[in-house]
């Protein structure tokens, strides 16, 4: 049976890369994201591999019932990427904005564990795979940056994951890039990662056989 990935963040930038490369290498994939409109367009693109499932990351119940789709429509769940995040408006603490840092944990940090925490159950029955992106920023100490705290904790909490699955033989697995050139970014960045490189770590990771946990993939740009 074709394997079956779950995608958060989906719509643009290293989701829809992943979702194109998962496709490409023989799996079904889930498109969960806001943008219903961005999705369509993906899985237009895709074809029949792919299923439109539009939701805000924020929400636990959404991603439940999102996955409860996918594995309705293609039988399983094998992998589940919670690659959904953002950024702040404001550097700093001091200057920052306790209100934006909120809906940034909701998505960054919540968000992630809310995908984690629908997806188990249907990974239990696959010995399948959590992944996570992760960042540069959570792996160097960058001068205030609330962003860089969130994704210190998706580090954390990837291998604390790690060893929790490996009592039932899943695998999980945090990407953790340095710049990519996304809308992640007001001005294009052209000479940094591109989403093809994300996707193709991840890929890679799922596709690694059984006997081999890819725990972590770190990219950064030459230069």
């Amino acid at each position: 049976m074709t394997k079956t990935l779950f995608i958060t963040g989906a719509s643009s930038g290293i989701g829809a890369a992943t979702a194109k490369a998962a496709a490409a290498a023989g799996w079904n994939v889930g498109l969960f994201a806001r943008s219903e409109d961005k999705l369509n367009k993906l899985a237009d693109e895709i074809g029949e591999w792919a299923m439109v499932l539009p939701g805000d990351a924020t929400s636990y119940d959404a991603q439940n019932e999102a996955i409860e789709k996918l594995v309705g429509r293609y039988g399983q769940l094998d992998a589940a990427f919670a690659n959904a995040g953002r950024g702040t408006s404001k550097a700093g603490t001091e200057k920052g904005d306790p209100s934006d840092w909120k809906d940034m944990v909701d998505i960054n940090i919540m968000g992630a564990l809310y995908t984690a925490h629908a997806a188990l159950p249907h990974l239990r029955k696959t010995t399948g795979q959590y992944v996570v992106t992760g960042s540069l920023a959570g792996r160097r100490h960058l001068k205030g940056s609330i962003y860089g705290s969130t994704k210190w904790f998706i580090h954390g909490f990837a291998g604390n994951l790690a060893d929790e699955m490996v009592e039932w033989g899943g695998r999980c697995m945090v990407v953790s890039p340095g710049m990519v050139n996304t809308e992640f970014f007001a001005e294009a960045k052209p000479d940094k990662l591109q989403p093809d490189d994300v996707a193709n770590a991840v890929v890679y990771a799922l596709n690694a056989p059984d006997h081999a946990a890819v725990r972590e993939i770190h990219l950064m740009p030459t230069g």
